[in-house]
């Protein structure tokens, strides 16, 4: 499991079991589901779940106490291969994984959802000799995905819950959301998809997010294009010089309806508008 993951938005990602099951459009082209088929287990997104190695739930203890020595505070997606609150996960699971939260004090835990319905019930309790929730653990952040306007529902499921943080995840982006209710949302990640079959996210589409977010004062992260990239923003990327139509980039595929170019996550990157936007909130322990 990553130590330092390529996730822009924090610093390890931490998978105590691996295993899904497809849950809204945002899974049509899951790259964990993906992994597992290449790698022979795609029993894990048919119901089964799969628990990680006792050496795999040290590495957070590591982290913390490197987190600690050097005065800082890493944030760590917990799961990116899984669901924390999935309800085919047995309890004890998620029990050992609240005691591994609670005993990494310098961690900030990103826990992302697909099933916010669920948090509520899965909280640690006492019955586990898991400090009380109250309003919530001072390192766990609590965030939902939210790729389109139907899951727009899930806003009101996360904020039920206290929590320090809570977040959204609008990745992939696959349409304008609309007006926005941001009350108790703190973040906003925002990303386009890429590998096979990704579908494109129009620029106006993050824009509005952003403008949203900058009126509210939350905190937007535009974590990427993804594989496609609005013809709008083709002038922002190095090297840009232009041409008769797409410069360098003629040979790639166009999408005329949603008006992007499939030029590949990397040459797309992260700028939206010509900058990179790495906000995150202020946490005080």
């Amino acid at each position: 499991m990553a130590e330092n993951s390529k996730i822009e938005w924090c610093h390890h990602t931490f998978n105590p079991w691996v295993g899904c099951t497809r849950l809204s459009p945002a899974c049509d082209h899951c790259y964990a589901e993906a992994w597992a088929k290449r790698t022979g287990q795609a029993h894990l997104w048919t119901g089964e779940r799969r628990r990680t190695s006792a050496s795999n739930w040290q590495q957070p203890l590591k982290w913390d106490r490197a987190a600690a020595a050097a005065g800082e505070r890493h944030r760590v997606f917990c799961a990116s291969l899984a669901d924390f609150f999935d309800n085919q996960v047995p309890s004890r699971w998620r029990d050992d994984a609240w005691h591994r939260i609670a005993q990494t004090p310098h961690l900030d835990w990103m826990l992302l959802t697909k099933r916010p319905q669920n948090i509520a019930k899965m909280l640690p309790g006492s019955a586990i000799g898991a400090p009380a929730w109250g309003a919530g653990w001072p390192n766990v952040w609590l965030g939902t995905t939210i790729e389109d306007r139907a899951r727009l529902r899930n806003l009101d499921a996360l904020r039920t819950v206290p929590a320090r943080v809570r977040f959204l995840s609008c990745e992939p982006l696959l349409e304008d959301l609309g007006e926005i209710d941001l009350t108790g949302i703190h973040l906003v990640i925002v990303g386009g998809e890429s590998g096979p079959g990704a579908r494109p996210m129009r620029a106006e589409w993050a824009r509005a997010i952003r403008g949203q977010c900058i009126a509210a004062g939350v905190a937007y992260h535009f974590k990427q294009h993804g594989d496609w990239i609005d013809v709008d923003q083709l002038r922002h990327l190095d090297g840009w010089t232009g041409g008769p139509e797409f410069g360098r980039f003629d040979h790639c595929r166009y999408d005329q309806d949603a008006e992007c170019l499939r030029i590949g996550k990397a040459a797309a990157g992260r700028l939206l508008d010509g900058r990179t936007w790495d906000q995150m909130p202020e946490v005080r322990p």
